[in-house]
């Protein structure tokens, strides 16, 4: 716990003006084996997730999630498991936050149809209550199609603005060291506006309207994910190359911040 506030505090003095914060949560994944518990579950299953994808997801396998020397490793592999031709993790964090910032330290995989992801869902959705996607809202914090190597996608959905009808709100920004290097991708979450950043510069901003849950449903608990997706509507619109397999996301941390009054 020692160690934990120390790393958390160190880190402090690093964030873009971020002088009334505290921290409230991280994993800095310093324990070997399958990914802390009592931090993560995961998403199961191969029905391709809206998006005609191509893995099928797994729970607490070391193949496809597992923590050594310090770092977190998600895993895509070229396998078949129940139809599908691929594995891969969908990793869920146990807490959910309102608002904060949030940063991710990470290592992205290559390849024509890895899309890795760290992005956020209300806590809503798996306690089975609240409204049905996009109503409910999505916050991309990073996204990244491995035909389109280096560009670094953060994007937000609603009932308003979503892919589905072409409304979606967000931006890109050229990390070109990406897949070879760790950077630090972080949502700053305010009760009126959306932040993402990367290296603590931001790219992209997305403002409450004052119209109403449609087009702002960021004002409940949301819950992290991360995982690395194979193909799909967007990932696969370039093909999949299987030789690539197997590819990991690399994660060194994960932290969050509330903001103090």
């Amino acid at each position: 716990m020692r160690h934990f506030f120390v790393l958390m505090a160190a880190a402090m003095l690093a964030l873009p003006a971020m002088a009334q914060v505290k921290p409230v949560w991280a994993d800095e994944f310093d324990k070997d084996g399958l990914p802390d518990p009592a931090k993560w579950t995961y998403d199961n299953g191969g029905h391709g997730w809206g998006n005609r994808e191509l893995q099928f997801y797994l729970a607490n396998r070391l193949e496809n999630a597992h923590v050594k020397n310090g770092m977190l490793h998600i895993t895509a592999r070229k396998e078949e498991h129940e139809g599908k031709p691929y594995t891969s993790a969908r990793m869920v964090s146990t807490a959910g936050w309102k608002y904060g910032y949030i940063e991710i330290r990470a290592k992205l995989p290559k390849g024509l149809g890895t899309w890795p992801a760290l992005w956020m869902l209300p806590s809503s959705r798996w306690e089975k209550t609240g409204p049905r996607w996009p109503l409910c809202g999505e916050i991309d914090i990073m996204e990244h199609v491995g035909y389109d190597e280096g560009v670094v996608h953060g994007t937000v959905h609603t009932g308003a603005y979503n892919h589905v009808k072409g409304t979606q709100k967000g931006k890109q920004v050229t990390v070109p060291d990406a897949t070879a290097e760790f950077h630090i991708y972080a949502l700053d979450w305010r009760p009126d506006r959306i932040e993402i950043l990367v290296d603590g510069k931001s790219y992209f901003s997305f403002a409450d309207e004052g119209t109403g849950p449609e087009a702002w449903p960021f004002n409940v608990p949301f819950k992290l994910l991360m995982n690395i997706a194979v193909g799909g509507n967007w990932g696969g619109r370039k093909g999949v190359d299987e030789k690539v397999f197997p590819q990991e996301m690399v994660i060194d941390y994960v932290r969050v911040y509330e903001r103090r009054p």
